[in-house]
């Protein structure tokens, strides 16, 4: 697939396309470009030969990268990390202190990963190397890290998504990445409605009530801009949180009812499938639009993620 240009963002900040499972605008690398290059996110293995065509646009060399920064160590967002290592050999990783040992060892990361994906793991991940120890920083709530004289990232602890969890404010352009407790920004209905977000419940630490309250601390740092690791930002931060905690809960009642049926997490999936194409047609997205393909692919790791909740629950 041909690349694009890194997308520019407004103050300094720019977006690299990863192409995460092949995808345009699925998972992406956000770019500091100031005196000392700072990274949020690499994608997967896969997704690096972008991130680095993607600097290079920028003329920012490998070398001169000081930070890249994980929200969380799922794979789609972080298991490039070792590899772009290799050719960052001057940067540090900044992580939750939850997920710094799995980054060192990432072999329980890669046998989850496998569980849940399957036959394809090695196609959308491999490799999935190993970051050396004394590259590692952890951020723990209200760290910093000054990028420059008007540029300073603080971190936030935001569970509910996955335990190592960090959500990260930007003091320059107000925003907030908000990785994957936020939910999702699906753009690609953006051709025909107004913007749509939906959560991202997958395996094996969601839960909803904590989720929840870790959107309630970005909205409580009023910022003017979110920043999703699918994908892009939005510039209606109460739009997107709004939309996110009204489907929380609908996921976790057509799950509850798909397990009381018997109906196991295809059922799940079945549910969640008509529950948002059904809203999805009523604001004028057809059922043979592409964003189908994407929500296909998240209904199945959503089920997993819901099933393995509610049997935590023991509903």
């Amino acid at each position: 697939m041909e690349k694009k240009a890194p997308t520019a963002l407004g103050e300094d900040l720019y977006l690299i396309d990863g192409y995460d499972l092949g995808f345009e605008g699925r998972t992406g690398t956000y770019v500091f470009k100031e005196e000392s290059p700072t990274l949020i996110e690499t994608g997967p293995s896969p997704s690096i030969p972008y991130v680095l065509a993607g600097l290079s646009d920028l003329g920012i060399r490998p070398e001169d990268v000081a930070s890249i920064i994980l929200t969380h160590i799922h794979l789609d967002h972080a298991g490039g990390v070792g590899l772009l290592l290799k050719e960052c050999p001057n940067a540090e990783v900044i992580v939750h202190k939850k997920g710094k040992r799995h980054l060192v060892d990432p072999s329980r990361l890669v046998k989850g990963a496998r569980m849940v994906y399957g036959d394809v793991f090695d196609q959308l991940f491999d490799p999935v190397l190993p970051v050396p120890e004394e590259r590692l920083v952890v951020k723990e709530e209200g760290e910093t890290l000054k990028l420059s004289d008007n540029r300073t990232l603080t971190f936030y602890d935001s569970p509910g998504h996955a335990s190592h969890h960090l959500a990260v404010y930007d003091s320059r352009s107000r925003g907030v990445f908000t990785g994957d407790t936020a939910g999702i920004r699906y753009h690609q209905v953006e051709d025909r409605m107004e913007p749509f977000f939906l959560p991202t419940t997958s395996p094996n630490q969601f839960d909803p009530d904590v989720m929840i309250s870790s959107m309630e601390k970005m909205e409580s740092l009023h910022p003017e801009r979110l920043y999703f690791g699918h994908y892009g930002a939005s510039d209606h931060p109460e739009q997107a949180f709004d939309q996110v905690k009204k489907w929380i809960p609908v996921f976790v009642s057509e799950a509850k009812d798909a397990l009381e049926q018997g109906e196991g997490t295809e059922g799940i999936q079945k549910r969640l499938h008509l529950r948002v194409s059904a809203y999805l047609n009523r604001n004028g997205v057809p059922d043979d639009h592409p964003v189908y393909q994407l929500l296909q692919l998240d209904f199945e790791v959503c089920a997993m993620g819901l099933a393995d909740y509610l049997q935590k629950q023991n509903v």
